[in-house]
């Protein structure tokens, strides 16, 4: 059985709302936990130094390792919580595409994973940036492609042409 689903978009691909539509469908509970939780954890020092994270005026994400010393704790916590028995959707942006899943997949080692790509067009996403009002404009756009690459998935969603409840239940039917 399925352990850890691990959801991998942009910014406002709509994994947020594919996590909500999960968390309804599948007949457990699932905890759901995702990066923008990582970074509000974080004290407001991180974003004002050069070794955590700065989000640059053109949306660009940087990360320096201040952050990735955190960030490397925080998928240790997740993968301890899989392994006490705890079912986990994780929202998260691979900014460094294939490196970022090597990343976890180091630390998840042995639980069942399910790895799933949320894919929307730049455009698409650009224009929900815009409606949400709290993400940097350029976010959605640089991170559209760039999150996938190298990247490999055992099913992939696109949101620009389904409904979040939609991949929620092609991701659910995948996992039975």
């Amino acid at each position: 059985m399925t352990q850890v689903i691990v959801l991998n978009g942009g910014s406002s691909s709509g994994k947020s709302g594919i996590v909500r539509c999960l968390q309804a469908v599948l007949p457990d509970p699932w905890l759901a936990i995702g990066t923008d939780t990582l970074v509000e954890a974080m004290p407001a020092s991180m974003q004002a130094s050069d070794g955590g994270i700065e989000f640059a005026p053109d949306g660009e994400v940087i990360v320096g390792p201040e952050f990735r010393t955190l960030e490397a704790a925080w998928i240790e916590g997740i993968a301890a919580m899989a392994r006490a028995g705890a079912r986990i959707i994780v929202d998260e942006v691979f900014l460094g595409g294939a490196d970022s899943q090597q990343r976890w997949q180091k630390v998840l080692g042995e639980l069942r994973v399910l790895w799933v790509g949320v894919r929307c067009d730049g455009a698409v996403a650009a224009g929900r940036e815009i409606a949400r009002g709290d993400r940097i404009i350029g976010m959605a756009a640089s991170q559209a492609d760039v999150v996938h690459q190298g990247v490999v998935y055992d099913l992939e969603v696109d949101t620009a042409h389904a409904e979040s409840m939609e991949c929620a239940r092609a991701i659910s039917a995948h996992l039975k």
